[in-house]
């Protein structure tokens, strides 16, 4: 086959017309000449690290959305599955993924799961990382989020980072905020990237201590524009990602987005294509071709240098998505999934107290982390109950394995005015996590995603909404354009309810990951994660 266009060397920064042969999965030449055709070739794009069940689409049909965008590959963390299924839900990833033409890229799920004081459905200790970094389908050791266990030498931890170099993978890393001899010992451990970097000057000392920096730009942590004004200097040793992508999200966009917001700023398009195609590549030896002679025919087709937006997508030399149509058909699949509680009575939610100052958890806006605060309770009836007019609602955590008390504490700036929001998608180990203005609209919420063993909702006075998430309770067997429009419709609801977050499912997700400071919540209870220990709500 052949196909001409402007052809883009990203390695030896040219343009030109040209034309690309490609035979059985594989570019046979590449030759200048002369023609009339505007549209650029190029590398395809590539996320450097992305938790494909964000989108809540199992790996087939978040293909069939990626493809649109000029995505060829992921860099993919299933560590979202493996906190609910443990290696079984790994094993399902790799397997779907394999159905459709597309490169998904899996790591083993170093932190399985995230820590010790939550409770999460399955284990994976240094013994299945072995097994799991022995496969050819396993390209790398995902984020260690456990940087304590790093830093105090935890003998599973290092066991665990020892079989990836004994493997020759590399190591993902997690560390939000980690600086001086800390983070200097986190990379001589052996880890090489993070994408949990929040500020210029946190990035730049990792980069300068030699770690590879993914800017991430998801559903809920934005860090594009705190980060991007490092690429025109160290473009060779950073990447692009979205770590969390709802559907919404992807249905608009993905890594050609990060592309056309950086050549806006002005940086050069070489330096921006290179972070965004060629360095994870590199990086993870992946087996994605870079617009070479003798290299796999993974390239795409877009209108200009300037918006990235695609025409063409080729993946082995298969046209997968073609002037607006994704080509990659829908696959059959078996729901896998672990939920075992009985639902709640509002009583479960009630926190007696007399205390006269709580503990609040503060949300943040494009942020993972969060900030703690101490606000005067709000009391009835001895209850500590959610103060609307100053915005501390309550939240709980239920444990989703077995048959618990919720855990309780009160959260800022999500919001609403009337009822809750709930979502079994609760990184990392998936337990229901939930908001509201109640106790009765709280226990609603979540007995709705008991009944239907997963899925995120939201109710109101008179109205109320689900999204049913039957795959591992994390993912839906729907079409991603479903999905995506039923997503949209519960985000509105949400907002509608009073909330003012881009994204409050995402942000929601993330007040139980215990590894992101400050003040988040498992389903044991409060939990500092700059201290690593938990807290009392009362003060």
């Amino acid at each position: 086959m052949k196909l001409q266009g402007q052809i883009v060397d990203i390695q030896n920064r040219r343009i030109y017309k040209g034309e690309v042969i490609f035979k059985e999965g594989k570019i046979i030449s590449i030759q200048e000449k002369e023609h009339n055709i505007e549209h650029y070739i190029l590398p395809g794009f590539i996320d450097a690290h992305i938790h494909i069940e964000s989108s809540m689409l199992v790996p087939s049909e978040f293909a069939r959305l990626a493809v649109k965008h000029g995505t060829v590959a992921t860099v993919s963390d299933p560590h979202e599955i493996a906190n609910v299924l443990g290696v079984e839900g790994v094993e399902f990833m790799i397997n779907n993924g394999k159905k459709v033409p597309f490169k998904f890229n899996f790591g083993a799920p170093s932190c399985v799961p995230a820590t010790h004081f939550e409770s999460a459905g399955a284990v994976i200790n240094s013994d299945d990382i072995k097994e799991l970094l022995k496969k050819p389908d396993i390209k790398y050791l995902a984020e260690m989020m456990n940087y304590p266990g790093v830093l105090f030498d935890d003998d599973d931890v290092l066991k665990k980072i020892a079989w990836a170099k004994h493997y020759n993978k590399p190591v993902d890393g997690h560390a939000p905020g980690l600086r001086g001899d800390d983070v200097t010992k986190y990379i001589n451990a052996g880890i090489s990237t993070d994408h949990e970097c929040f500020t210029y000057e946190e990035a730049l000392e990792k980069l300068e201590k030699g770690m590879k920096i993914l800017i991430r730009e998801g559903s809920a942590a934005k860090n594009f524009e705190a980060l991007i004004d490092l690429l025109p200097e160290h473009f060779e040793n950073m990447m692009f990602c979205s770590d969390d992508k709802h559907p919404d999200d992807l249905l608009l966009h993905h890594i050609n987005n990060l592309c056309a917001r950086a050549v806006a700023k002005g940086i050069d398009v070489f330096k921006v294509l290179e972070v965004a195609c060629v360095n994870p590549v590199k990086h993870y030896n992946l087996d994605v071709g870079l617009l070479q002679g003798g290299e796999f025919a993974d390239f795409i087709v877009v209108e200009d240098l300037i918006h990235f937006k695609t025409v063409q997508t080729y993946i082995d030399g298969e046209l997968v998505f073609d002037k607006g149509i994704s080509l990659i058909q829908p696959v059959a699949f078996k729901n896998l999934n672990n939920f075992n509680c009985n639902k709640k009575e509002v009583s479960d939610f009630r926190v007696e107290s007399s205390a006269k100052q709580i503990r609040v958890i503060e949300a943040l806006e494009g942020q993972l982390v969060t900030n703690e605060l101490i606000v005067n309770a709000s009391i009835l009836n001895g209850n500590l109950v959610s103060d609307i007019e100053n915005d501390i609602l309550k939240i709980g955590v239920v444990n989703r394995y077995q048959n618990q008390k919720p855990a309780i504490a009160f959260i800022k700036n999500f919001g609403l005015k009337e009822g809750a929001i709930a979502s079994s998608v609760g990184h990392d180990s998936h337990n229901i996590i939930v908001v509201g203005v109640s106790d009765q609209a709280i226990c609603k919420a979540v007995n709705l995603l008991i009944e239907g063993t997963g899925g995120i909702c939201a109710i109101s006075n008179s109205e109320e909404k689900t999204v049913p998430l039957p795959v591992a309770g994390i993912m839906s067997d729907k079409d991603g354009e479903t999905i995506g429009r039923q997503y949209a419709e519960l985000d509105a609801m949400a907002k509608d309810l009073g909330s003012n977050l881009y994204a409050p499912y995402m942000t929601l997700s993330f007040m139980a990951l215990l590894v992101i400071p400050s003040l988040k919540l498992s389903d044991k209870g409060l939990f500092n994660g700059t201290d690593f220990k938990f807290t009392p709500l009362e003060v």
